[in-house]
């Protein structure tokens, strides 16, 4: 064992004391969070309007700070983003991360000197966190690739401006950077192809450990290098032992990386994005990920059926239930002030606070009243594959409300299978409606009470997925396709394809 290797467990020892001392005491954690946010911002332009120094109880913020999306609290973004101070937390940010807007363009998240370190201690633990469950600290000694956006930075009025994986780039540590791929120079490469091409030129040399980013865009990696080389992943890279990812659910893509790498790694999910890190996996013996209450986020949680309702419950953790979908609410050491994410997740555990992500507010079909969201088809998705060892590359769902021939609405699938699959088609569809109904009773019944038809597959060719990311712009890097959309603005482009 290098002594690398065998300082990581020290260290991971360590770190898992810390976190269960504050994940034991959870309630008490998220108190103190909540009156270090609101003493230190209470002289900020934002804390002087929302009345902060006269806010004691979860209650009175509730009354004093409504919640917000971006667009809500764009007037004071913008001033922040005009070389303004002191307006959403004290001074001006260290960073803007730049994301896509879904109404108007790119949105700014500043990022701070508070929020910032969270983000790296987050990312850290979690690995930590592995190593200490498992014993296996070995993969430190061997190469570790991050797919991830442009480190390049640009200037906004003083402030540096970059995507937040690019920003990341700037604080890998220092005994972690002689192992770090790919180098700088191809880092910075914007087009998503030619940088696979020069990430796989790097790394085919190396002894490849830990290899990390979105399931979507590393599968992309993964079958450049089997086309390549006419080998699995795991043969090239036989130290490859520990995938670590976020952003989506990896369970659509799990039998498609088996048959890539062509044995089983172990893998981390995280909980990562540009307004904070929030949960990670810190166990493989039980569902979901740890809520992070002790990084600078104080969380509010609103039933999802609920959202839309003129004054719907924000509860906090000591509230919440498992199994509930909610979307979560944050307010940070960066400014953010019950800020709505758009992500909905569901506690699998109280004791400690461990959650999944189940989709996005705004990603769900029901358009006839059902109120389909992401995890019931990644679910449906993953029972129907498993009946037939069915492999799949990617998919998304979207209803269809004026067929052909006076037939009945339905859902309708996209789906790219593995072109070397053999299967009976229509069972799968079958065993995939079946399996949505089990989940989703609203949907069951419009199906039962022939308000719909059961879904239909419609198979999209080889890189079609990849084909409709490229002509939005977002091939690569930290974007995702959406899993579901309640129009068919993705569908029209999927069905050109055909």
């Amino acid at each position: 064992m290098s002594l690398k290797s065998f300082a990581a467990r020290i260290f991971a020892k360590f770190i898992d004391r810390k976190t269960r001392k504050w994940s034991e005491n959870p309630i008490e954690t998220q108190n103190k969070v909540f009156k270090h946010l609101l003493e230190t911002a209470s002289s900020t332009d934002f804390g002087n309007d929302h009345n902060f120094k006269t806010i004691k109880t979860h209650q009175e913020f509730t009354k004093q700070v409504p919640v917000r999306d971006y667009e809500d609290l764009r007037p004071y973004v913008d001033r922040v983003v005009d070389g303004e101070s002191d307006v959403l937390w004290p001074g001006k940010p260290l960073y803007y991360a730049k994301t896509s807007g879904t109404t108007s363009g790119a949105k700014y998240i500043p990022i701070t000197k508070e929020s910032m370190p969270e983000h790296i201690k987050a990312a850290r633990n979690a690995i930590l966190s592995y190593i200490n469950e498992t014993g296996n600290s070995h993969f430190v000694d061997g190469k570790m690739i991050f797919l991830q956006g442009s480190p390049e930075m640009e200037d906004k009025n003083g402030v540096q401006l970059g995507r937040l994986s690019g920003i990341v780039a700037h604080y890998v540590p220092g005994y972690l950077q002689r192992n770090r791929m790919p180098s700088w120079e191809t880092n910075c490469i914007e087009d998503w192809e030619t940088k696979v091409e020069a990430i796989i030129d790097e790394t085919l040399p190396e002894d490849m450990s830990v290899i990390s980013g979105i399931p979507s865009w590393v599968q992309m990696y993964f079958e450049r290098i089997v086309q390549r080389t006419g080998k699995p992943v795991g043969e090239v890279f036989p130290n490859f032992n520990l995938f670590i990812y976020g952003g989506v659910n990896f369970e659509p893509y799990k039998a498609r990386f088996e048959q890539l790498i062509g044995r089983q790694v172990d893998s981390i999910e995280l909980f990562p994005a540009s307004e904070g890190f929030f949960a990670y996996q810190d166990t493989r013996n039980e569902k979901g990920m740890l809520l992070l209450l002790d990084a600078g986020i104080f969380y509010e949680f609103i039933p999802a059926d609920q959202f839309y309702d003129k004054n719907p419950p924000r509860l906090t953790i000591a509230h919440v239930e498992v199994g509930v979908n909610y979307v979560m609410i944050i307010s940070t050491t960066a400014g953010l002030w019950a800020y709505n994410i758009g992500d909905t997740i569901a506690f699998t555990s109280v004791q400690p606070y461990r959650v999944v992500v189940t989709g996005r507010i705004k990603h769900y079909i029901s358009a006839s009243g059902e109120h389909v969201i992401g995890k019931e088809v990644e679910q449906a998705m993953k029972e129907a594959c498993d009946v037939q060892q069915v492999i799949i590359n990617e998919f998304t769902v979207a209803p269809q409300l004026n067929p052909n021939d006076g037939e009945l609405p339905y859902h309708e699938w996209f789906i790219e299978f593995d072109q070397n699959m053999s299967f009976d088609k229509k069972k799968f569809s079958a065993d995939l409606d079946q399996a949505l109904r089990n989940q989703n009773s609203y949907y069951d019944d419009l199906i039962v009470g022939k308000v719909l038809q059961p879904l239909k597959i419609t198979s999209v060719p080889k890189d079609g997925f990849k084909s409709y990311m490229k002509t939005i712009g977002k091939l690569g890097g930290q974007n995702k396709l959406p899993r579901l959309s309640n129009d068919r603005k993705i569908a029209s482009f999927l069905e050109s394809l055909s």
